[in-house]
Parts: structure tokens; C-alpha cells; sequence
């Protein structure tokens, strides 16, 4: 399937948030050839965060990986805002940081939050490659900020 993402979204009771405003001095998202390119996504709710914390402190890692399906989707929104979610032929690279506490290793799982509501949406379009980075902070003192990659028509 190459078209109708946006009426999988509808399928799986998901729907698009509005584009989150850029906190800085940057867009939302980029095309360059085939390719877009989304900033940073934060788990924002209705402009407020949906967490704070280090994932493996006062954040668990089973909250992380919630947190970061509400990144995927405002990266999504991100998309459609620019291209149009329709036009999206697959997903190419996730990059997920984990704002985590010392010890905290789970990097990977917390992640597959945003890897697996991806294949939820794109089916094998989904498959993409990805990074889990752990950090010490994150803008804001969210515990996850992720960017997609996505090739378009």
C-alpha cells in the first residue's frame, strides 16, 4: 500500500494533532528531493508536554515508549503539513533520544514505541533504520524527542 495513510490512521483511531510550534528558530519539517525531513518531535499534547523526567527515574519505560507514538505522530503531523501524509512511500529512519538516568540501558525498548506504531500505520512501508540514543537532558526536561526521516512521492 503506497496511499491511503491517512485512512489507516482513521482505521486505528488515530488522528493527526495540529503542528506543534517550533520552540526555536527552525520548521516543523524540510523536503529535499524524495526525501522530508522532520525536526525534533517532542511528546506534546495540545502544546503541553505529555511527561517530564528521565526515563528510568520519575519516567518509566513503558511511559517512554507511550511518550514517543505521541512524537510519532506529531513528526507525522509535521508531514502532512508539508506533503500531505498520502504521499508518504516509506518510512526511512526513525532517530530516538532517551533523556535517561544513570544505569538506565532500555534505550532500544523505549524506541520501539515510535518503530512499532510506524509498522502499525505503514504496514512493510514502515520498515525503516533507526538510532535509540540515550542522553543526559533533553529540551524542556522531556524524556523523549524523536525525528523521522520519510521518502515521498
Amino acid at each position: 500500500m503506497t496511499a491511503g495513510w491517512a485512512a489507516r490512521l482513521a482505521e486505528l483511531g488515530l488522528e493527526l494533532p495540529p503542528v506543534a510550534a517550533p520552540l526555536a528558530s527552525y520548521v516543523p519539517a524540510v523536503r529535499t528531493g524524495d526525501l522530508v525531513f522532520t525536526s525534533g518531535q517532542l511528546p506534546l499534547v495540545d502544546g503541553r508536554l505529555a511527561g517530564v523526567g528521565k526515563v528510568g527515574a520519575e519516567v518509566d519505560p513503558q511511559e517512554g515508549y507511550a511518550l514517543t507514538r505521541v512524537c510519532v505522530l506529531n513528526a507525522l503531523a509535521a508531514v502532512d503539513a508539508l506533503v500531505g501524509i498520502d504521499s508518504v512511500t516509506r518510512v526511512v529512519k526513525v532517530v530516538g533520544f532517551v533523556a535517561s538516568a544513570p544505569g538506565f540501558h532500555g534505550q532500544p525498548g523505549v524506541v520501539n514505541g515510535a518503530s512499532e506504531l510506524l509498522a502499525e500505520i505503514f504496514g512493510d512501508a514502515g520498515s525503516h533504520a533507526r538510532s535509540a540514543v540515550g542522553v543526559s537532558e533533553l529540551p524542556m526536561d522531556t524524556p523523549v524527542e524523536v525525528e523521522l526521516v520519510v521518502e515521498v512521492r
